[in-house]
């Protein structure tokens, strides 16, 4: 191995470490200046940790706290991870949990009473920024992110989609222990989060690329070195302000990729016609990019 990869390999290693360490400084801000002093429930398994800190307050004589639950139960989501995603990955959702928990102990809750609604909001925002941050650096900050990432390969539901679905039960929850309208609260809490979400961590949408050009075999062949996508190739097409004969060439992308197949198209060639378009859903041989 030369040493560009080593240090390309280091680089990786240290900024997936900071996102770690980013979403545990957001989920503890969240959790003890808003959520916490809002009476309002977070999204997933942060959520079910307050569940049963509420619970374990009300009706048993030691209290399970959300730091200490938060990280025993995402032990079993650990394993899945492990086999169901990778090692890497497993590896640094542990330290983005671990850090997590350890920054909910340390930063105490404001004795400050906010409107439920700011809490909800800014709550909701500042967790689904870390989050997707997160995300995006290829780790989770595991609970409901690793079933979202195994499902989502399954399904193609994206993040926010399936957050929200398991959250209903939080929603419940909340209206038990502290009242329908925080329920409420906690509702618009978790739909914000996952829209944020949804927002930072794009990776999953999928773009469909047509390319209109008198040029397709070099583009074909930067595409694929760049990014490994299969291209449908359209021939026999004609422009019809020039009449000369085109090549349509068809392909879909993850949103990430825009930038490099956009340089692709415009160095091979300049005057070639290119749409993109979002997509709900992609059906076949699409190859998912895998977090290692």
């Amino acid at each position: 191995m030369d040493q560009f990869e080593k240090l390309a390999r280091r680089h990786n290693y240290l900024s997936r470490i900071s996102a770690a360490f980013l979403y545990a400084l957001a989920v503890a801000v969240a959790l003890n200046f808003f959520w916490t002093p809002g009476k309002i429930y977070a999204s997933g398994i942060t959520g079910f940790a307050q569940v049963l800190q509420s619970v374990s307050e009300r009706f048993l004589p030691f209290t399970l706290t959300t730091s200490v639950m938060y990280f025993v139960l995402n032990i079993p989501l650990f394993i899945l991870g492990w086999f169901k995603i990778g090692h890497k990955f497993t590896i640094f959702t542990i330290i983005a949990v671990l850090l997590g928990s350890i920054m909910m102990k340390l930063i105490s809750p404001i004795k400050i009473t906010y409107d439920p609604i700011i809490c909800a909001i800014f709550g909701g925002v500042v967790n689904g920024v870390g989050t997707g941050l997160a995300l995006k650096s290829g780790i989770s900050t595991g609970g409901l992110d690793v079933l979202g990432i195994i499902l989502r390969r399954k399904t193609g539901k994206s993040f926010g989609q399936i957050n929200i679905f398991f959250n209903l039960i939080i929603v419940i929850c909340a209206g038990f222990v502290f009242g329908w309208s925080r329920a409420l609260y906690t509702a618009l809490n978790i739909f914000i989060n996952g829209r944020v979400i949804d927002a930072v961590y794009t990776q999953h949408q999928k773009m469909q690329v047509i390319i209109v050009t008198e040029h397709p075999k070099h583009i074909v062949e930067g595409i694929q070195e760049k990014m490994h996508r299969g291209i449908t190739i359209l021939h026999d097409a004609e422009g019809g302000f020039s009449h000369t004969e085109k090549t349509v060439l068809l392909t879909v992308i993850d949103r990430y990729d825009m930038y490099d197949i956009y340089n692709i198209v415009l160095k091979n060639d300049p005057y070639a016609f290119m749409s993109c378009s979002e997509v709900s859903k992609v059906y076949g041989r699409f190859i998912e990019q895998k977090p290692v």
